[in-house]
Parts: structure tokens; C-alpha cells; sequence
């Protein structure tokens, strides 16, 4: 059994399909399919199942495939801390977060990028139980999104909760003028308003909706999408209202259009920054989240400079 193998399996879970695994591998799918049935040999064990097609794992495939993860992830920490030695720290930080968190990310990844010029990052946008899966896969390194602390504390996570500064109505003045003001708004005023939302596959969205339902009231969703971009061009154009939570950018971004509190319960999950345990997370990941929580320290603090 070799490292090389262990990425062929992990690779393979990833694209579910024999070639593509080959070509994410680096390697011709005759080896990876021969590489992988040595392995299959030499633990005594079927992995795959077999068809035409790949068909999904055995279930000593998928007991394998969870050490597979580990292990691969432990050697790329490696990888990664030994180049860090010799060139500082560097590489690509793979972070998954969830459309709408209380958490100006852009802001908070240009402040690291400063203190390390040479991290990069690719950002996943995922829902909340996807991101939960993709941490304990191992699929990326960091988590921002919507969790149950006592759940992350079980599985051995670090995490940082986010601050909850509530939830906003974001519309634009010129086609809702009676919409400006301070106070916040009851949610029977805001299901009297055109909505412009996320689909319902969303923790944020699950969460609006409960808190309507238990309320007696329905929102007039005039345009559902999982595309944040569509939802402020839905609402800059007057198709309808927003529904976000407080503490990101668009207040910054679009100047034009205005918010205003809604009276409504606290969510149940809370917003966080999450990475594995100290030991099991890779070093970028490591230096990412000790960075990110004293930048939130700051961001919470008056006085304090971001």
C-alpha cells in the first residue's frame, strides 16, 4: 500500500467516474484501475463496486475510504508544512462557506492576505449540511457557515462563533418609499412585502420560514435562486424586498439600496468559523484560523484598527 493509491481512492470518491478520477490522479485509467485493485488484493477486501460504470463503494470500501481521508490529508499537511519551512507560508486554502453569513469574508481574507502574501484561497459555496460533510471529508480546510456547536464539540472541531447582529430587510427607497425608517419591522409587515429569497434548501431560508410558519404567516416569494447575485438585482430593479443577516459588505457595495431591522428570533444554529482539531488540521488551515480570530477579536472590539 502506497500514498499514491489512497489519493486514487479519494479521487475517485470526488468524481465518481473511473476517467475522470484518472485524469484528477494524473495517471492513465488502466493504472488507476490496476493500482486500485492491488489494493483491493492486498487488504483482502472488495472497495469498489464494479459495473459498467463505477457503482459507488462496498461497505468495507467506504470503512477504508474514511482512513483514506485522513491519511491523505495528514501527508498533504505534510507536504505543506515542509514547504512552509523552506518558503514560508503558502499554498491554496480551500474554504467552504454558506451563501449568507454574518460575515464579511472578503474583508477578513484581505486582512490574512496581507500578513501571508503567498495564500491564495478558493471559496465553495455550499449549503450548511453540505458543509458539515466537506469538513469531516476533509474536501476543505476551513468551514464558514451555520452549525450546532455541541455537534462541531462532538466531532472535534475548533471553531469561532460569529457574532449574531440579527436580520435585515434590504430594499430599494425608490420602489418601497414607506419602507424607510428605524424601527424594526414585525413580520407581519414584512409578509405583506414582495420577497426576493434564497431556495428553501438553505439553513438561512429554513430558518426565515419556521419563524413566519409559527408566526400564522406566509412570504410572497415573487423570486427564489441560489444566486446571490440575482437576489440584489431582483431587489435593485424592485422586484421584491431582501431577507439577509447582518454583518456583511452589501450595505458597502450598494449604497443605494437601504435595510431595516426585523423583529425576528435568533437562530437556533450558530454562524462560525470551523476547522479540525489542532494535529489534524493542515498548517495553512491552522494559521488561517488563528489569524481569523483575532481579526474577529478586532472587528468586535471598539478602538481596535482591522
Amino acid at each position: 500500500m502506497d500514498i499514491k493509491q489512497l489519493i486514487y481512492l479519494c479521487n475517485l470518491e470526488r468524481e465518481r467516474h473511473f476517467g475522470r478520477a484518472a485524469e484528477a490522479s494524473f495517471v492513465s485509467q488502466p493504472t488507476l484501475s490496476m493500482r486500485l485493485k492491488n489494493l483491493e488484493k492486498e487488504l483482502g477486501v472488495a472497495l469498489i463496486n464494479r459495473g459498467n460504470n463505477f457503482e459507488g463503494f462496498t461497505a468495507e470500501g467506504e470503512r477504508v475510504l474514511a482512513w483514506a481521508r485522513e491519511i491523505v490529508s495528514v501527508y498533504q499537511g505534510l507536504k505543506l508544512e515542509v514547504e512552509s519551512l523552506k518558503h514560508g507560508l503558502n499554498g491554496t486554502l480551500v474554504i467552504g462557506a454558506v451563501p449568507q453569513c454574518s460575515i464579511m469574508l472578503a474583508q477578513l481574507l484581505k486582512s490574512i492576505s496581507v500578513k501571508f502574501p503567498r495564500l491564495d484561497f478558493r471559496v465553495s459555496v455550499l449549503s450548511a449540511d453540505q458543509l458539515l460533510e466537506a469538513l469531516t471529508a476533509h474536501t476543505v480546510d476551513i468551514g464558514i457557515g451555520f452549525f450546532e456547536l455541541q455537534t462541531l464539540h462532538e466531532l472535534h472541531f475548533q471553531s469561532q462563533p460569529l457574532e449574531d447582529s440579527g436580520v435585515d430587510l434590504l430594499f430599494h427607497p425608490q420602489h418601497f418609499p414607506q419602507l424607510v425608517g428605524d424601527t424594526p419591522l414585525t413580520l407581519r409587515e414584512v409578509a405583506d412585502l414582495p420577497q426576493c429569497l434564497a431556495e428553501p434548501s438553505r439553513y438561512f431560508r429554513r430558518y426565515i420560514d419556521q419563524n413566519f410558519r409559527d408566526a400564522g404567516l406566509t412570504l410572497h416569494t415573487r423570486l427564489e435562486t441560489s444566486s446571490l447575485l440575482q437576489l440584489l438585482q431582483g431587489i435593485f430593479v424592485g422586484l421584491g424586498c431582501g431577507i439577509f443577516p447582518r454583518g456583511n459588505l452589501l450595505p458597502e457595495m450598494t449604497p443605494q439600496l437601504q435595510r431595516r431591522a426585523i423583529a425576528i428570533a435568533p437562530m437556533t444554529r450558530h454562524a462560525a468559523v470551523v476547522v479540525a482539531e489542532p494535529g489534524r488540521a493542515t498548517p495553512l488551515a491552522q494559521h488561517f484560523f488563528d489569524a481569523a480570530q483575532g481579526w474577529l477579536l478586532q472587528s468586535v472590539t471598539p478602538g481596535l484598527p482591522r
